[in-house]
């Protein structure tokens, strides 16, 4: 019998495969059947690192689901492409004057391959890249469709900015329910059609679902870029360390605040794990309260409104806050000079909002020496700014009211300000701690004796007579900044006129592509890296937009895109959707619940609104597997150094963490010459040493490639091959489960494929001229196993399936009468975890057509039934022995038996039972 080569096995099918790929039969590509699947992984960013064998966790476990709904015989599409966009190629691009699309084919190619050497089932036919022109033109023109729309409050829906237009010919805007900017003015018909062009396009940029606004942005100097939230940590560029400030910047943003009913509400239509939801509701943050101004003291024409979930404790104020970006802060900073004011502000606003709002004893403010008046009782109220208030939240101003919130509580105590009477026997708390209120209002006015919402009714109908305040639904949700500072991205694609207003290209100059530039280095001011390129223009001589968008413009429609790769004329046919309708299972890591999955949801009710497709949520199911874990290693540098602190020195210093290729380390030991040698910026470091070594930290973490301690695949599928491989990964444990990263236990494995591949041959050689007759007891394992495994698929129970297949070889191997049907059954249900051992035995035992066109084999419940059950035997509940009795036995014949059991004997001790309780086939209770 031949040994088990994994290798030549694998490059014999890999190579059959690839030739095979657009054959009928080839195991990718998908062909039309009554019913569709539609499985899906998240988007991979193609970097120069390769892929390590964390990724591959999700991936195996879609090919899995992929491979047996083909075995059904669903229709299944199963694509795979990339999100080449990105700042790391930009990156590299600045470093070594490469232009960013050589590199990203580069990493394209190597991704590929290592997807094709584990055997994953995707329809390279379909995939797509987001730096092709071809996939961004419709980016870019799904970008004109949102900058030519406006969201309609009435409709609940986005509509042609035309048909605002038209309202504004016909009635002004004083009736119109929009979505628009705050501050927006009232104008009539009249007034609309003496505006001049300038003054329309302004009045419409506000309405737009895609705008200009003045926006408080990440600022990264050393990366030449605006950063997303989640790219910065403690005031530092998650890339390369490097300080963020906060600052303002014109923007492009998407009026995603406008969908926020629907965000939260169709989250109930979703099959979706419920830690998702919540995140996703968390951060949309609805918050149903009130908008009450109050007066600055001693000034006019100045006012303050703020937010609050809790009107009715309008009595127990005792404050205001106001972030420090607040625009009445702005005001009062360039009116008095205040050179400690002005610290403090640039301080708070370069805070991150995560920190601003952690949990602390001291919550830092100051006061602006100015008041408001309290609006029923005339009292002056102090103006401070403090940084639990961010400004995209509400109006960026709250009422402190220490009584009824925690948090409000801290900050007064912090500074002194629960000994201000507001009025007379008010519910201050003086001392002790802070306590929620749910009863009855004492002492508070008009609203003495009411309850809750009682009072909450009266305050908002008193607000409304006196014209300070109104009912308000807010959010935590803000819009997204939709450009960023960069080269590497779609090109937005508007142009600007003399009057510095955005207009829209037309659609037959998409796409627009990226032009030749002569340094990817933005300038110190900001001005994008499009700058540097030129005749950066339109035929008509127009300057185009310097910005590209972000990352994520691409991955927010890219599952759409799947569905008709090929058409030119539009991004995806009215037949293709109707087909394919949406992502039926959708896997994934739960990092990108507020993001990714919140943008994608966003894009696709944008595109329902405007009749481009028929579904309003992409993605029907969604999976989170877990992550793979390895230790990562770390070094610190003293901030604004090139100076690196060893790990027990590091307390003694201002550091930021930054971590390195576990390659660079050994037993927590740096390779400091290597370490200089890994990235230009630290070519001249300096070590603060312990003794003449720098230790290195560690964590055990997620498997990252920006962590720097990933396994590299091609090394295992060297040593122990694909199969195996995959099967470790979904044998590691439950794939929603993290786990960490041990080689060793992939042994096992890899002796379960060797115990396949030799009971087949053994099997084989004992076949005559026909096949054996299988006995029951055969029977019974391969039906037991197909049931298990069918319905661990169903679940992603992977573990528990492979460890049912273990069980069911080890047991075939023992038997004596095992023919062909079951081995055939046998490989099947392997097939689609471990594929490449699966069509080479299914070819050994004589099988002329693909393996892949094969039914799933189906369980017969009659090989499942039990001739016997061995009976726990009970004495008052609690089990005492196990008596084993034929299926159909008579419940007589059981209760004479239990009774005379010998163990049974001795706990009666001679007493008669009350009752003796049979279920059959499950247990007996002896009542005493």
């Amino acid at each position: 019998m031949e040994p088990y080569n994994f290798n030549a096995i694998e490059q014999k099918w890999n190579q059959r495969w690839d030739d095979q790929k657009h054959s009928i039969q080839h195991t990718y590509h998908t062909t039309k059947h009554v019913s569709k699947y539609y499985i899906l992984n998240m988007f991979p960013y193609p970097s120069g690192s390769g892929l390590h064998v964390g990724h591959y966790l999700g991936y195996v476990a879609s090919d899995i689901i992929a491979r047996y709904c083909k075995h059904k015989g669903f229709h299944v599409i199963n694509p795979m492409g990339f999100d080449s966009f990105g700042l790391p190629a930009e990156q590299y691009a600045i470093q070594t004057g490469q232009h960013p699309a050589i590199t990203t084919e580069k990493n394209i190619k190597r991704y590929t391959e290592q997807l094709n050497q584990i055997g994953l089932a995707f329809d390279w036919d379909r995939s797509v890249t987001t730096s092709d022109p071809a996939y961004y033109k419709w980016t870019q023109w799904m970008f004109l469709r949102m900058f030519n729309s406006w969201y309609n409050i009435s409709t609940q829906k986005a509509e042609p900015i035309d048909h605002l237009i038209q309202e504004f010919e016909r009635n002004g805007n004083a009736k119109i329910g929009a979505a628009c900017d705050e501050g927006t003015v009232c104008f009539s018909a009249e007034a609309w059609g003496a505006f001049s062009e300038t003054e329309k396009q302004a009045m419409l940029l506000r309405y737009r679902l895609a705008y200009l606004k003045e926006s408080m942005v990440n600022w990264c100097e050393g990366l030449g870029t605006v950063l997303a939230n989640e790219e910065v940590k403690d005031g530092i560029s998650e890339r390369g360390g490097h300080p963020v400030i906060r600052k303002t910047m014109k923007q492009w943003s998407l009026r995603m605040t406008a969908y926020a009913e629907r965000l939260l509400d169709d989250l109930n239509t979703l099959d979706w794990p419920l830690s998702t939801k919540e995140m996703q509701r968390n951060w949309i943050g609805r918050s149903v309260g009130t908008e009450i101004t109050f007066r600055v003291q001693g000034q006019r024409d100045q006012n303050i409104t703020v937010f609050t979930t809790r009107p009715e404790t309008i009595f127990g104020v005792c404050f205001i806050a106001l972030a420090p970006e607040h625009t009445w802060v702005q005001l009062l900073i360039e009116k008095t000079e205040d050179k400690s004011l002005i610290a403090y502000v640039e301080q708070a606003k370069n805070r991150t909002d995560r920190s601003r709002l952690a949990e602390s004893e001291f919550l830092e403010g100051v006061f602006t020496g100015v008041c408001v008046i309290h609006p029923f009782t005339g009292a002056p109220l102090p103006i401070w700014i403090a940084d639990y208030v961010l400004p995209h939240y509400g109006t960026g101003a709250i009422m402190g009211v220490p009584a009824h919130d925690r948090r409000d509580f801290a900050f007064a105590q912090s500074f002194d300000l629960l000994s201000i009477p507001v009025i007379e026997n008010d519910m201050l708390l003086e001392d002790g701690p802070y306590e929620e209120f749910h009863g009855t209002m004492i002492n508070s006015d008009f609203l003495d004796g009411s309850s809750v919402s009682e009072a909450f009714e009266k305050i908002i109908e008193k607000l409304t007579q006196k014209r300070i305040g109104r009912f308000k639904i807010s959010y935590k949700l803000h819009d997204p900044i939709f450009s960023r500072q960069r080269y590497w991205g779609e090109p937005l694609p508007i142009y600007y006129k003399k009057d510095g207003l955005p207009y829209a290209l037309s659609e037959d100059q998409l796409p627009l592509t990226l032009p030749e530039v002569s340094s990817y280095l933005p300038s110190k001011l900001g001005v994008p890296p499009l700058g540097n390129a030129l005749n950066w223009v339109t035929p008509e001589g127009y300057p185009l937009d310097l910005t590209t968008m972000p990352g994520w413009a691409g991955s927010s429609w890219y599952f759409l895109r799947y569905m008709d790769p090929h058409n030119e004329t539009t991004f995806l046919s009215k037949e293709q959707e109707t087909y394919w309708k949406d992502v039926d299972l959708y896997i994934g890591g739960p990092e990108h619940a507020t993001g990714h999955l919140l943008y994608a949801r966003f894009w696709t009710k944008v595109l329902y609104d405007l009749g481009f497709i028929h579904m309003q949520e992409p993605f029907t199911k969604l999976f989170h597997q877990g992550m793979i874990q390895a230790s990562s290693a770390l070094v610190y540098r003293i901030k604004n150094s090139n100076t690196f602190v060893s790990f027990h020195l590091k307390e003694r210093y201002d550091v930021i963490p930054i971590y390195v290729p576990i390659t660079l380390v050994k037993k927590q030991i740096l390779d400091m010459q290597a370490f200089k040698n890994w990235r230009p910026e630290f070519a001249d470091a300096h070590f603060i040493l312990e003794g003449d070594k720098y230790v290195c930290g560690t964590k055990i973490e997620k498997m990252s490639k920006s962590k720097h301690n990933v396994v590299n695949p091609d090394t295992v599928i060297m040593q122990h091959g694909a199969d195996a491989l995959r099967l470790y990964l979904m044998f590691l444990g439950p794939l929603n489960q993290s786990k960490p990263w041990d080689l060793s236990g992939i042994e096992g494995v890899s002796r379960f494929l060797n115990k396949v591949w030799n009971l087949v041959h053994h099997t084989k050689a004992t076949w005559v001229y026909s096949e054996v007759v299988s006995g029951q007891k055969e029977l019974k394992i391969i039906h037991k196993t197909i049931k298990k495994v069918v319905q661990d698929i169903e679940k992603c129970s992977f573990n528990t399936a492979i460890s049912s297949l273990m069980i069911c070889v080890n047991a075939l191997t023992d038997a004596k009468s095992v023919n062909k049907s079951i081995l055939k059954s046998l490989i099947l249900l392997l097939n689609p975890f471990a594929p490449y051992i699966a069509a080479e035995l299914w070819e050994i035992i004589g099988e002329q057509d693909a393996i892949t066109e094969q039914p799933f084999p189906v369980w017969n419940e009659v090989y499942l039934e039990e001739e016997s059950f061995n009976y726990p035997i009970a004495i008052n509940g609690k089990v005492r022995t196990k008596i084993m009795f034929d299926c159909d036995a008579s419940p007589t014949t059981i209760k004479k038996e239990v009774l005379a059991n010998v163990v049974i004997q001795k706990w009666l001790d001679g007493k008669d039972p009350k009752n003796v309780i049979i279920i059959p086939n499950k247990m007996v209770n002896v009542v005493l």
